[in-house]
């Protein structure tokens, strides 16, 4: 599993909103040094869960709306959002099982 872009309006509401399952959403810019060193995990993260859940990227430079609507004041925040909601959010550039658990997402067997 990989992760998917949702760097505009419309996409962000098919791809997270209408989801049918939980979506881990990563507020982040190519600037962004942490962010830059959070992907890795972040793909660890979609790589264990499978499909059990979606990984999105949302660059918050090409999608501002967006992070604005979720009070995204600091990057990089990562987010879960189940049916349609945020849920939860942990912010800052750590390692897989310490956004899992700011997440609530149980560990993968």
């Amino acid at each position: 599993m990989t992760t998917t872009d949702a760097n505009d309006v419309a996409t962000f509401e098919t791809t997270v909103l209408n989801a049918d399952r939980p979506v881990v959403v990563d507020f982040w810019a190519p600037w962004c040094g942490p962010c830059r060193m959070l992907a890795p995990e972040l793909d660890a993260l979609a790589a264990a869960h499978g499909e059990r859940l979606l990984v999105v990227k949302v660059n918050v430079d090409a999608n501002p709306t967006v992070a604005a609507r979720y009070g995204i004041q600091g990057i990089p925040t990562v987010g879960l959002f189940q049916d349609g909601h945020l849920v939860a959010r942990s912010v800052g550039a750590k390692p897989r099982h310490a956004i899992e658990a700011d997440l609530g997402i149980s560990a993968a067997a």
